[in-house]
């Protein structure tokens, strides 16, 4: 069963790799070598990951399996949000799972932790967007109870893709 541990300014590095990695499992083959790497060269960068570590009201979390990191969390609350969605509201930005990891539970512990932060603080809903061809992700964020409220256009490089919106009430 996976563990948590949050992430501090000195795991930068281990959440850029991470990072990185589980990006392209996901999304390597959808999407050109150029665009891939212009996005993660803009998305991970270190300077980037450390401002977002920095920022108050941004978590991160690790899901941890062994000692080893498996995956991780990005949850914004306010201003830290990347869509004006209220301050009732909190934010999955980010829930990626290493491959040999998915449907192994870490996914469920991380998003039990947006759960849990999102009680605690008072939200009433938590939203997150998802890539409209990311069919196992969405499969997942359904069962949890997830429903589709909207979508926005998101760019990989020069490619216009389109993230639905998801909203959980809670």
């Amino acid at each position: 069963m996976a563990s948590l541990r949050k992430c501090t300014k000195e795991d930068l590095q281990e959440l850029q790799d991470i990072s990185i990695l589980t990006y392209k499992e996901t999304f390597d083959e959808h999407n050109s070598e150029e665009n891939m790497i212009a996005y993660l060269e803009a998305a991970y960068n270190l300077p980037k990951l450390e401002k977002e570590i920095a920022t108050a009201e941004s978590h991160f979390y690790f899901a941890m399996v062994d000692g080893e990191v498996a995956g991780y969390l990005k949850i914004n609350t306010g201003d830290a949000q990347t869509e004006p969605m209220g301050e009732k509201a909190l934010e999955v930005e980010r829930i990626y799972i290493k491959k040999k990891f998915q449907k192994n539970g870490a996914g469920k512990v991380l998003m039990n932790q947006a759960f849990e932060m999102a009680n605690e603080l008072g939200k009433e809903k938590i939203w997150l967007g998802v890539w409209e061809h990311n069919d196992n992700a969405r499969a997942f964020y359904d069962k949890k109870g997830f429903v589709e409220t909207g979508s926005h256009s998101f760019f990989m490089g020069d490619d216009e893709q389109t993230d639905l919106i998801l909203t959980k009430t809670l």
